[in-house]
């Protein structure tokens, strides 16, 4: 079931090439769920060709199943470079392996790693008082646990 489902998978995300697997999980009992992302964002359209393109090929006299094709939630990680890649411009937080949180605009992204940018309140170096200054952090993927989208709301 599972190389079959995900051969069927592969040919749908062929022809939507701006489409791309996040997860495919089948259980023990035929429970198939499949979270896909895009580049343009997913709309339910894209949902349901995947789904139609995986279950009309797929015989249930055979084997019984059931299955469930689903866009990435805005509450979800991002776990892929692709996904970075599409985010850019857009604030993040990211916790480290090392057990820093750090929430910043995403200004890079590529195959290794993300760059992100964020404006900070600290000590003046002489005096009392506080001063902003600009910070950046270049985070190599192996080093991020978790990166979420912050949806802010004007």
């Amino acid at each position: 079931m599972y190389q079959k489902v995900t051969l069927l998978l592969e040919q749908a995300l062929e022809e939507n090439s701006s489409l791309f697997l996040i997860d495919m999980i089948i259980t023990d009992q035929n429970k198939i769920s499949i979270t896909i992302d895009g580049d343009l964002g997913v709309t339910v359209e894209d949902c349901i060709a995947v789904s139609r393109a995986i279950e009309h090929n797929l015989d249930r006299e055979e084997e019984d199943f059931s299955l469930e094709v689903m866009s990435a939630g805005v509450t979800e990680g991002l776990k892929l470079p692709r996904q970075f890649k599409k985010n850019i411009g857009r604030t993040l937080k990211v916790k480290t392996a090392d057990s820093r949180v750090i929430e910043g605009d995403l200004m890079k992204s590529d195959d290794e790693g993300i760059e992100l940018h964020w404006k900070a309140r600290e000590p003046k170096p002489i005096g009392k008082g506080k001063i902003t200054v600009e910070k950046t952090a270049v985070l190599p993927y192996k080093e991020i646990i978790e990166a979420k989208v912050m949806v802010k709301f004007n």
